[in-house]
């Protein structure tokens, strides 16, 4: 399946900003190997908790801590699957207008896909790559499609 709707443009803006990294258990097993450290090294390291969820911390910069200017993400072999699906969050898939809005924000989404193209092809890459969430309490919500459970 060629992907239409989405090409990265390693530009950070879906890196930039407090709070919406969410490591799931299964994100910090993927990160802990790659990184080649234990889980509560990582956690020490580069995360927090914040309302009962792991997330990834930002730096100084209002980056997140792996996102590096010219170079993208550090541990992209190993990023958290809310990273791995942006821009096919629920939000965007379920709601024109937010994909709208997410349109102007990103500049790898292509700008004349139809929603409901959008859509398709977003929900399609989250079941093939395995990125669809189901518990609220430590995976991403933006990855939760209640119509695909």
């Amino acid at each position: 399946m060629t992907n239409t709707a989405f090409d990265c443009r390693m530009c950070g803006h879906c890196c930039e900003g407090k709070g919406g990294i969410v490591v799931s258990p299964s994100d910090l097993q993927r990160l802990c190997d790659f990184l080649r450290m234990s889980a509560d090294a990582v956690i020490a390291a580069y995360g927090e908790h914040v309302n009962g969820k792991l997330k990834i911390r930002c730096g100084e910069d209002g980056y997140c801590i792996f996102f590096r200017h010219g170079r993208g993400c550090i541990v992209h072999e190993g990023k958290p699957s809310i990273c791995k699906a942006w821009p096919f969050f629920r939000g965007n898939i379920e709601d024109a207008e937010s994909l709208a809005l997410a349109k102007e924000f990103c500049p790898g989404i292509n700008p004349d896909i139809s929603h409901e193209d959008f859509a398709r092809e977003g929900t399609a890459y989250l079941v093939k790559e395995h990125l669809l969430a189901s518990d609220t309490r430590t995976e991403a919500n933006a990855l939760i499609l209640p119509h695909r459970r």
